[in-house]
Order: structure tokens, then sequence, then C-alpha cells
């Protein structure tokens, strides 16, 4: 089976037209630009490539997700928090938090093209980040995209011990609170799944996003503000 080229329209296939080996494989090409990404996210869709790379777009099944009433935060975390030495903000520097995880090995793929991309989305209030400050310096964060009451958490660094998982703790809360109802972990790893987040069909996580992209988070979700842990 082959795999779709973009091209002007910002149209894509649907997501089960998605290879399995690679897994999610949708399709190819086109560009990041804000329109693009608003459509990709509110079909189930993510970009993921190499630098050197057309852009390629996945939607893998199955999909790795956080469901409410199932963080887990073990005993040392836990105990972490409680003396808490961070200061934890949402949307007070998202260039520098996207900068911050295309600087991890991991994130080598979030070349300039990639920020660009998402800081317009930025912009346009879909795309969002969580802060961790320690001494007024940026210790750690996270970015994604909201689609209604969904977030679709992109990546996420720490340049101190739990900074990352304090960010994704605060951040649970804070979107509980304003009525989140899921969060997209997109692919399950070592970091997400301890904190709770499991494997679900992708049939099953579109039918969450197509209810949770009807509706609406609660007044004030994503103003700038300092977030209590």
């Amino acid at each position: 089976m082959s795999i779709a080229q973009l091209g002007n329209s910002y149209a894509f296939p649907h997501p089960t037209h998605a290879l399995v080996e690679p897994n999610g494989l949708l399709a190819f090409g086109g560009d990041l630009c804000a329109e693009r990404l608003r459509v990709a996210y509110h079909e189930g869709i993510f970009p993921w490539f190499s630098p050197d790379e057309l852009p390629l777009w996945w939607s893998p099944d199955p999909r790795a997700v956080l469901i409410p009433g199932e963080l887990h935060t073990g005993r040392t975390l836990r105990r972490f928090i409680r003396k808490l030495p961070y200061q934890i903000t949402v949307n007070y520097a998202f260039d520098q938090v996207i900068y911050g995880c295309a600087q991890r090995q991991e994130g080598t793929w979030i070349g300039s093209d990639v920020q660009q991309g998402y800081q317009a989305l930025h912009q346009e209030g879909l795309a969002h980040s969580i802060e961790v400050w320690y001494d007024c310096q940026l210790v750690g964060g996270l970015y994604g995209v909201n689609v209604g009451t969904l977030f679709c958490g992109e990546s996420m660094f720490s340049k101190m011990e739990n900074a990352s998982k304090c960010a994704f703790v605060a951040f649970y809360h804070h979107f509980l609170h304003h009525g989140g109802q899921l969060l997209d972990c997109q692919v399950l790893n070592h970091h997400t799944k301890s904190l709770g987040a499991k494997n679900i069909p992708r049939k099953e996580f579109l039918q969450h996003l197509y209810l949770c992209r009807e509706q609406s988070l609660q007044a004030g979700c994503w103003a700038a503000q300092m977030l209590d842990l």
C-alpha cells in the first residue's frame, strides 16, 4: 500500500488508511503552516520527521493516551512535589519551551520549520506551553495542541530533577479542572507510561477525538498564569 502525497490542499486521508509498517505512516509532503497543522490535529494526525526529510504525517494504532483519573505519581515523585522547588506557569514562554524541547537528543526532529509552524499555531491560540522555573530560569516544560477538550502533547524537556514530570502533573490537574477529557500522548514511551499513559486502539481514540473536538474547555484555561500542584 502506498501513502498519499499532500499537495496544496489541506485535506488528509482518513487515519485508517495509515500503514501498518511503519506503524501509522499516513502521508508525506505539504508544509507546516498553522492551517495544515490545525486540520491534522482535528483529524487525529500529527507530523514527525527528520530535518532532511519531507514532512511525514502519522496516525498510529494503537494510540497512547492518559485517561482522567489514571494519572500515576509514584512515592518518590509525590515526595518531591510536596517539597516543590519550582514555579510552574502556562503560556508564559512558548518559544523558549519548544526551543528547549528541540535541544534534547530525542527532539532533533524539531527543526526551525517545525518551531515556526507551532509558534504560528500558538499565536492562533491552539498550541500551548507549560513552563517550569527555578530561580527565574526555565528548567523544563512541555508543549502541545488543544482540540476541544482533548490535549495532544508534543514534546517535553527537563534540565533539572523531575522538572518535566512536575510540568505534566500540574498541567494534568489544571486541564481537568477546566473540563479537559483526554490527554493524547501519541506513542507510548517509558516517561509517559510511568505517569499512567496506556495504549488504546486507534478506532477508540478517534471516537474520543470526535466527541472532544465538539466540546469546549472552561474559560481561562489558557490564560497566562501560575499553576499549583
